[in-house]
């Protein structure tokens, strides 16, 4: 593998990463005027268009052939994406935002042994390194808002939920990573935005829909529909071409990293010592990796 494909590959990670967790402060002043689902199949829907209109002049040179194998290698890509929110959001309805984020942060160490399951092969010693100590960091990061700590006594179905959640997003990082290096990426990325958005459709019907029209609202959808899903999901596509799931996932835990500080600069919350060490912690899990990367692609 080029070497230096795979950092560019990191580096646009990195910017996804940077993107979905700048973007938090502004999701959640919307969600106070727009039930979740609505907000995610508005979003995922204005997404899947914008998508169509970036990659259409592809699709048009593209045997059939080939654009319907990557539709539907993007499709369960998709079904794992679509789920993972579905119960990440009803999981919140039973549980505290602390022990959703804490939970929802075992993907990380989730995907190598999935990975290693599926794909009978580890990840290298350095990346289960790095994983064990940004996992570490996201337990700093996260305990202080369960309560100072996080004990199975008190495990609801909101906590079972928001488990199935990390694991629906951890087979989304190893179905992409897998279907990204053998079908046309353009095919597997607005397959995989599709079916989200017609899942989320369905989910109205579970949700009814709910919205007060309002700039913060449509700011909101467009940024994240546009920028966070469309181009995010498009870069993330290319990006697993050359690179691991097991390190997709570790460049993603800068993501709670990066919507503190955002939360921080824009939304007035303060910085705390479990936030520096636990930020630090991830950095240095990401780092360890990035020192030597790894000779082998996961799926290859």
């Amino acid at each position: 593998m080029n070497r230096a494909a795979r950092w560019r590959a990191d580096l646009a990670l990195t910017f996804i990463a940077v993107v979905w967790g700048a973007t938090f402060v502004l999701v959640k002043q919307a969600l106070l005027e727009i039930s979740t689902m609505y907000f995610l199949a508005l979003r995922f829907g204005l997404a899947s268009v914008a998508m169509l209109a970036l990659f259409l002049p592809a699709f048009r040179r593209m045997p059939a052939s080939a654009l319907w194998r990557g539709l539907r290698g993007g499709a369960v890509a998709g079904g794992f994406l679509a789920l993972g929110y579905v119960l990440q959001t009803f999981g919140l309805k039973y549980t505290s935002a602390g022990n959703s984020g804490f939970l929802t942060g075992l993907y990380i160490v989730l995907v190598p042994l999935l990975g290693a399951a599926v794909f009978r092969r580890w990840p290298q010693a350095r990346e289960l390194l790095g994983v064990l100590v940004a996992t570490a960091g996201l337990v700093v990061l996260t305990i202080p808002s369960t309560g100072g700590g996080f004990s199975l006594t008190g495990f609801n179905r909101g906590d079972l939920l928001t488990v199935g959640c990390a694991i629906a997003f951890a087979g989304h990082l190893l179905v992409l990573g897998y279907y990204s290096q053998r079908e046309r990426i353009e095919a597997v990325a607005i397959g995989q935005i599709a079916c989200a958005a017609v899942l989320f459709g369905l989910s109205l019907f579970v949700e009814p829909p709910k919205v007060t029209w309002s700039q913060p609202v449509i700011s909101a959808l467009l940024v994240t529909g546009i920028l966070g899903t469309a181009v995010a999901f498009a870069v993330q596509t290319w990006a697993q071409q050359f690179t691991s799931a097991t390190r997709t996932a570790l460049i993603f835990a800068l993501e709670p990293v990066v919507a503190l500080l955002t939360a921080v600069l824009a939304g007035g919350e303060q910085l705390t010592s479990a936030a520096i060490v636990g930020g630090a912690l991830i950095l240095a899990g990401i780092v360890t990796v990035e020192i030597k990367p790894s000779r082998r692609v996961m799926g290859e």
